[in-house]
């Protein structure tokens, strides 16, 4: 029934007009990132509106300018969450028109979108004013979640976008130094209440009134408010600052080297909104997109950049996600959407001739040895795109 629906808007009078309307919307607040005139406003409004919200937020908690400008600040916030809420329910609507959820049917489409990490950042980040005006009260806690606005620069920031995604790749071992701390801070805290306990029961008298010096010693803080007299304590709490230094050196170097790994793998990162303008790569599903997604190299390369050369031997094939290259004898141009580079490497030759860039270009690049790395987990997958991939074959 619901599919019925649809293909009866389709046949609507306003029906293309809309779905055209949606597709310019959808192409720049989610896929232009700079590439047209409005998708640069859109982008550089939004993120000054968000700077914008945090230096008000933070103006807001200073008593003087809160009891000077307080209608000033509410009426900034009201269309803050206006516009915000707006872009929010426009990246829901445009939902249809990402490639991978394109196959599905509207709502689940919109609920799909929805439960992703950056629209329920977006989400967040406009709650607590509603929430503010429903409940008559005055929340604190929810105010504060306003500061969640500036997580949405991670939209636009590759660099913020990338650590987030080393966060959620390295979850597990940072769980696991989170753990250890956790050990390492009830182990001491138990001791120095044992140990300290008796000589200064105001600061050591329990185990959570420990735990707050073996806090401070751990992350090697050390207020000194709270610090041990006897002899075993002071030994004890020595043994706690080292054991400080080895574990918190953990996440520093779990985070430091997830980084530079996502760092040497692309230039920028790939996203749907990239692959999206690739043919070939946004008739994959979700499934078998996120499969290839982590072995594609972004690249953003300057005009007159030769991207191979003639008689190297074929090591990638390269997707077109904008911009223009050609063959150095002019003789084949290649534009957004375009692939090169397809038969020599499926048949390990060399490139026939060389290819510059005819204006700036961002290309994803595939290695061979990636393919084949796909091709051995996922070998349905690999014969789709090298089916697909025959299609675009060039000869080069």
């Amino acid at each position: 029934m619901q599919e019925l629906t649809d293909r009866s808007l389709d046949y609507a009078p306003d029906g293309p007009r809309r779905k055209r309307l949606r597709q310019r919307v959808y192409e720049v607040i989610e896929t232009g990132h700079g590439e047209s005139l409005a998708s640069r406003i859109f982008d550089a409004f939004i993120v000054i509106l968000i700077l914008l919200n945090v230096a008000a937020f933070i103006a807001e908690t200073v008593p003087k300018l809160r009891a000077e400008w307080s209608r000033e600040f509410y009426y900034f916030e009201f269309i803050s969450v206006a516009i915000f809420t707006v872009e929010y329910l426009l990246r829901l609507w445009t939902a249809v028109e990402v490639p991978y959820l394109a196959r599905t049917a509207p709502w689940r489409a919109r609920l799909k979108f929805a439960m992703q990490p950056a629209l329920l950042i977006d989400l967040i980040a406009i709650l607590p004013f509603y929430l503010g005006e429903l409940i008559a009260i005055d929340l604190r806690v929810l105010r504060t979640l306003r500061l969640l606005r500036f997580l949405k620069l991670s939209r636009y920031s590759p660099a913020m976008y990338t650590l987030i995604r080393v966060l959620s790749n390295e979850r597990r071992a940072l769980l696991g130094a989170g753990l250890l701390l956790s050990a390492a801070l009830l182990f001491s805290a138990t001791l120095m209440y044992y140990i300290e306990g008796e000589a200064q029961p105001e600061k050591f008298g329990s185990v959570p009134d420990a735990a707050w010096w073996a806090i401070a010693t751990l992350t090697t803080v050390g207020y000194g408010d709270a610090v041990p007299i006897t002899p075993f304590g002071k030994f004890i709490g020595g043994i706690t600052m080292i054991t400080g230094l080895c574990i918190l050196a953990l996440p520093v170097a779990i985070i430091s080297t997830g980084f530079a790994q996502e760092l040497q793998r692309r230039d920028f990162v790939v996203t749907w909104s990239l692959m999206s303008r690739v043919p070939l790569l946004a008739r994959l599903d979700a499934k078998e997109a996120a499969e290839i997604m982590p072995l594609l190299q972004a690249h953003n390369l300057p005009p007159n950049f030769e991207v191979v050369k003639k008689g190297a031997p074929s090591d990638a094939l390269y997707f077109i996600a904008s911009g223009k290259t050609q063959t150095a004898d002019g003789e084949r141009l290649y534009g957004v959407g375009d692939v090169f580079g397809v038969a020599a490497m499926f048949d390990e030759g060399v490139y026939q001739d060389a290819v510059i860039t005819s204006s700036k270009c961002r290309l994803l690049k595939l290695q061979r040895d990636d393919f084949y790395r796909l091709a051995s987990k996922q070998p349905h997958i690999a014969s789709r795109i090298r089916n697909l991939a025959s299609d675009y074959s060039d000869g080069a």
